[in-house]
């Protein structure tokens, strides 16, 4: 039941990033890919109906953590403080960006808040790729199962370690690009114009990007974490995870290249899929693992609550998921074929 959750709370995780993640994408690249304010409107009204139920997931995910590794969910809260408040920040001014930029007329006001939306859009993405960096690094996990982090120390990934090294800071970065990229190939799929022609050719660039920085993070990863990679071999998920990741740049590259547009979106959405269950399965069970001390990392079986409560949290998930699947398929049902940008101040 532990591997289960262990799986549930990957999977959940793993949602997240693909849904909010074409969300991240989008507003990162708007201001290069749509260039007039009727396109700027069409890359909002691309996302526009979609934005804000992915970010629930985001809340779904705490809240698996918070039902079967509550220990994990607590520590991290406050060992992440300062980056978690970085995090809502960020979101908040992509929401009142999304909503606001359109109430007025005004070219000042709506340049200020395109503005905004792709500075949050940009830093979201690095924030969460420094955060999963930090998890694979691993943390200053005391024996209580308590840590703290400064923003930085000495920049090594060497005990003292801080919420920003080299190691964690390529992380985000790698994230920024991938899902810059996954962005571009949403817009691909959504929108037609000059910003389905931009968002082509940044999707081509960005996942040239993507394809040489992978490697390399890969080699830094066995650097600061040899145990991760070491257990590849033994772990089959993970291994079919690789292969996902690596087929889902191949459908991309294909798509992009043949004008398939959604085989090229749901290629994107595989790759980051089976990088993270990659991970996910070669970290596995360790959920914050201590650079201190490695008997003193929290793991899924010690900070697991009771396999009865476990049961009881399962009928409620096996509920729950299938009316969230249900709502996406509609929500993408409603709007499918290309986005049309609203006029005046109707829509976004």
């Amino acid at each position: 039941m532990v591997e289960l959750w262990f799986a549930i709370a990957s999977v959940m995780l793993a949602t997240y990033v693909v849904l909010d993640g074409f969300d991240f994408g989008a507003g990162a690249l708007h201001l290069f890919v749509a260039k007039t304010n009727q396109e700027r409107r069409q890359v909002l009204a691309a996302i526009g109906p979609y934005w804000d139920g992915n970010e629930v997931w985001l809340l779904a995910s705490g809240g698996v953590l918070f039902l079967a590794f509550p220990r994990v969910l607590a520590s991290g809260l406050s060992g992440f403080y300062l980056a978690i408040f970085l995090v809502l920040w960020m979101l908040i001014f992509r929401g009142i960006s999304i909503e606001f930029r359109s109430q007025l007329a005004q070219p000042l006001w709506r340049a200020a808040w395109d503005g905004i939306f792709a500075v949050s859009s940009s830093v979201l993405p690095v924030l969460f790729g420094a955060a999963i960096g930090n998890l694979v690094r691993g943390l200053p996990v005391r024996e209580d199962g308590w840590f703290s982090l400064a923003l930085f120390t000495d920049f090594s990934a060497e005990n003292p370690v801080g919420l920003l090294d080299w190691y964690t800071v390529s992380a985000g970065v790698f994230a920024l690009a991938a899902l810059a990229a996954h962005g571009a190939t949403f817009l691909v799929w959504k929108t037609d114009g000059p910003v389905h022609d931009r968002s082509r050719r940044a999707a081509k660039v960005l996942y040239g990007v993507v394809g040489a920085l992978w490697p390399l993070l890969t080699i830094a990863t066995f650097a600061v974490n040899p145990a991760m990679l070491a257990a590849l071999p033994a772990r089959p998920l993970a291994l079919v995870a690789i292969a996902t990741a690596i087929g889902g740049l191949a459908a991309v590259v294909l798509g992009l290249r043949k004008g398939r547009d959604l085989p090229a979106f749901l290629g994107s959405c595989a790759f980051l899929v089976g990088m993270l269950a990659a991970t996910a399965a070669c970290m596995f069970p360790v959920m914050l693992r201590s650079v201190t001390d490695p008997a003193w990392s929290l793991t899924a079986y010690n900070s697991s609550v009771a396999t009865e409560s476990l049961w009881i949290a399962l009928r409620w998930w096996g509920i729950g998921l299938p009316l969230a699947v249900l709502y996406f398929y509609i929500v993408f049902r409603l709007h499918r074929g290309k986005a049309v940008a609203a006029t005046g101040h109707d829509g976004y």
